[in-house]
């Protein structure tokens, strides 16, 4: 699995991305101030992800 690493790491990163599209529409869709607050937190999370998956890749 060594060999597939940079593959792995490659398909999380695009797995991130379409995550954060997502969050991004649930953020332009929410009309409740308290959903707009989790898409917030989200993105955050989504952050810290993004910033492990650059020590996968």
């Amino acid at each position: 699995t060594l060999k597939s690493k940079d593959a792995n790491g490659k398909k999380l990163g695009f797995i991130s991305q379409e995550i954060g599209r997502e969050i991004n529409t649930m953020g332009a869709k929410a009309n409740d101030a308290h959903i707009q607050q989790l898409v917030v937190g989200m993105k955050e999370e989504l952050e810290k992800i993004k910033e492990q998956l650059l020590n996968v890749l």
